[in-house]
């Protein structure tokens, strides 16, 4: 009998002990707040996190850091070298929904009024399974804009501290950050933007 008692109350503790982490860990997950990255391509998310939230980034007003980077056709690209035009950079990964939806607008803005502005889409390439995912993504889906590879997250994370993709940085004829942008951008919004711009 008295070893029944003793079994009883090693399995009441045991639950007791069990009862209590698994309340202890969903208070935890719940102070962390959601899981901010999404790799699932539903785009019915505005934008995705990529970086420390306490990441501020570059704001309208700053000169626009400059930086060289090759883009998919091997050539490279040095925003300092397109002073003179109004310039429009979209950071975006190929498993971001949001960016996946504002894709083919950039594209229409690219075909449309690609001699008024000149568009760098700067893939977040370190955060992608392999460059080719890259460029198969832009490849099947046809896109012709210039699309630049951030392979080591340099520009993306050091120079320019993108927090969520998509964001876009609008900048001015002078070098300068005149507008930016979190999540997926409508053809229209662009448009509208680009004619602001001095």
């Amino acid at each position: 009998m008295f070893k029944k008692i003793i079994g009883i109350a090693i399995l009441a503790v045991l639950g007791i002990v069990l009862v209590i982490n698994i309340v202890e860990t969903n208070k935890k997950e719940e102070a962390s707040g959601p899981n901010m990255v999404d790799v699932t391509g539903d785009t019915s998310v505005d934008g995705v996190q990529i970086v420390s939230p306490g990441a501020v980034g570059i704001k309208e007003g700053d000169q626009a850091p400059d930086f060289e980077l090759p883009l998919l056709n091997g050539e490279m690209i040095k925003l300092s070298e397109l002073k003179g035009n109004k310039v429009l950079i979209n950071f975006w990964a190929s498993w971001c929904g949001p960016c996946k939806k504002e894709m083919p607008e950039l594209e229409k803005l690219y075909k449309e009024h690609g001699d008024e502005i000149k568009i760098i889409a700067i893939n977040a390439t370190d955060s992608e399974r392999n460059e080719q995912v890259v460029r198969d993504y832009i490849d099947e889906n046809g896109y012709t804009f210039p699309v630049a590879l951030d392979k080591d997250m340099s520009v993306t994370d050091e120079m320019y501290r993108v927090a969520t993709i998509p964001t876009s940085y609008f900048v001015d004829t002078a070098g300068k950050i005149q507008s930016r942008y979190f999540g997926p951008m409508t053809y229209d919004f662009m448009v509208d933007t680009i004619n602001a711009l001095n």
